[in-house]
């Protein structure tokens, strides 16, 4: 009896970890080029005693969980600071708690007091090198398809340009890339790609989030459900159990 208990208290577990990630994709789907998590599955695995498999079952995580790639709403904004990329890829950032760079999609980005170039969550954007993108005063600017900054300084005669930076971008090979423990994206192992300037920058436009609301709502509540199921499993089996003990009782005299 105590392994339909094990069995059940298994999958209690694991439904509060999709709620987690359900919520926390809930909490950010306002936020520009937001990648939704995705549940780890993992795998089954049977408890060993004494050498010898043991019929209790569990599902356990295997490794970091993933997170959806697929492309958000591309929304025309207008506004020349903002960009977004086209399809694949990813720009390059620092994050604001001084971490190790790091990969996004968010392209809302601002000239700041001390004219570092900084997305809305207040990291760095890089250029090619790694540092980060210093922008000068500016009439006008324009940040064409891969990633060029090129300006018309406040200071400079009419008509003049100037290129000022480069939007490092990369598109790297499929199933590379995982979040890490601070929530940002970064090689399986750790490491950075390199960039390679083959994303499709778009100036203009901002991603939104690829989280869809309906179906984290959906299977919000299809958790709950089988949240309630799993609770109403155990105390069934508690019943059970009671039963099979009075049964076993020997007879009142």
């Amino acid at each position: 009896m105590d392994r339909l208990i094990y069995t059940a208290l298994n999958s209690l577990h694991n439904r509060r970890d999709s709620n987690v990630t359900l919520a926390q994709n809930l909490a950010n789907m306002n936020v520009p080029g937001y990648r939704a998590d995705l549940d780890n599955p993992g795998g089954t695995r049977f408890l060993d005693a004494m050498d010898q498999a043991n019929v209790r079952a569990f599902q356990l995580e295997e490794g970091p969980a993933g997170f959806s790639e697929d492309s958000g709403f591309l929304d025309k904004t207008d506004n020349i600071l903002d960009v977004a990329i086209a399809d694949k890829g990813y720009f390059f950032m620092k994050p604001d708690n001084g971490g190790p760079p790091a990969l996004t999609r968010r392209g809302d980005l601002t000239r700041g007091n001390d004219g570092i170039l900084r997305n809305g969550a207040g990291e760095e954007m890089l250029n090619a090198q790694m540092q980060p993108i210093n922008l000068p005063p500016f009439r006008q600017i324009v940040i064409n398809e891969i990633g060029e900054i090129i300006i018309e300084p406040v200071d400079g005669a009419p008509g003049e340009q100037l290129n000022v930076a480069v939007l490092a971008t990369v598109v790297p090979p499929e199933g590379t890339l995982q979040k890490g423990a601070d929530g940002h994206i970064r090689n399986k192992n750790g490491t950075m790609p390199a960039p390679d300037q083959q994303a499709k920058v778009m100036q203009g436009t901002l991603e939104r989030s690829n989280v869809n609301a309906i179906d984290e709502l959906l299977s919000t509540i299809d958790n709950q459900r089988s949240f309630e199921f799993g609770m109403k499993m155990i105390s069934e089996t508690e019943k059970i159990d009671e039963a099979g003990t009075s049964l076993m009782q020997a007879p009142m005299e």
